[in-house]
């Protein structure tokens, strides 16, 4: 998931060391003891593991397998090199009163927008996960576009088909306007809290096109999955190909395509090598 500023995440620099005192690993949040071999990342001064394990800070707290990712966490690392950038330019302005001034400051909106966006990732993934699981598939998370900065947020494997999903956290309404028809062509608008985003659907099936050149010969479909929007009587949406919905929605709709019997593994396996995990 990307705040709608920016079109996407970078990773935080680290570098391997041996802890001089004993910390505990800010992603997992291990212990760990002084000589331990460890990653340190200089902008946020903190540690963590060197083989941290795969797992997702969800409400549900579902576990996330080696190799599939992890929901968020490219844009949670982006969200706390910001926040790390933020703060260090204001100690370097306020001087000896940084602490202070960092400590009075209100974050940045489009550095918050960050957490949102990576916790909306983490909610939605979570529910791919059990969707998955009932429906004998598998979800690769967070997956890295290669030659570019974006990321796809959930590619969700199950034997009907492959769906790529797009994750945002949104406020307001979200609907669909169409205009033209018989004389004219028609025109087909993406309008969330009244602002044209129709751009996400044409990233979608970007997205779409990059997965399906992997995997030719399988059925591949967009999904922007919306959290915490509001929606229009009669059912979710759709535009070119593209469903728009909510997380509730996705078990429904995923289960009505039509019946198939791919091989979710090695069809896993493919898209994993292709599209690297983040971090």
């Amino acid at each position: 998931m990307v705040p709608e500023e920016s079109s996407g995440a970078t990773d935080i620099e680290s570098r391997q060391m041996r802890l001089r005192y004993a910390g505990r690993c800010h992603l997992c949040g291990t212990d760990l003891p002084p000589r331990t071999e460890a990653l340190y990342f200089p902008l946020l001064k903190k540690v963590a593991c060197l083989d941290c394990p795969e797992t997702v800070e969800t409400d549900a707290a579902v576990p996330a397998p080696l190799g599939r990712g992890r929901a968020g966490l490219g844009a949670q690392r982006e969200y706390e090199r910001r926040r790390a950038r933020d703060e260090a330019r204001t100690r370097e302005k306020w001087g000896r009163f940084g602490g202070i001034a960092v400590a009075l400051s209100q974050e940045k909106q489009s550095t918050t927008a960050w957490a949102i966006g990576a916790e909306g990732e983490r909610r939605i993934g979570a529910r791919l996960d059990r969707v998955a699981e009932e429906l004998g598939g598998l979800v690769l998370h967070d997956r890295k576009i290669p030659g570019s900065r974006a990321n796809i947020d959930h590619i969700l494997i199950v034997p009907s088909g492959v769906w790529v999903i797009d994750a945002k956290r949104y406020k307001g309404k979200v609907e669909v306007r169409r205009s033209g028809g018989f004389l004219t062509p028609l025109v087909e608008k993406l309008i969330v809290r009244g602002r044209d985003c129709t751009s996400l659907v044409e990233q979608s099936l970007r997205q779409v096109n990059l997965v399906r050149e992997q995997v030719p010969a399988v059925p591949v479909t967009g999904m922007l999955c919306f959290h915490g929007a509001e929606w229009p009587l009669g059912g979710h949406l759709r535009i070119r190909g593209v469903q728009i919905l909510w997380p509730r929605r996705v078990r429904r709709v995923v289960r009505t395509r039509s019946a198939a019997s791919l091989d979710v593994e090695a069809i896993a396996e493919r898209l994993a090598g292709h599209f690297r995990a983040a971090g």
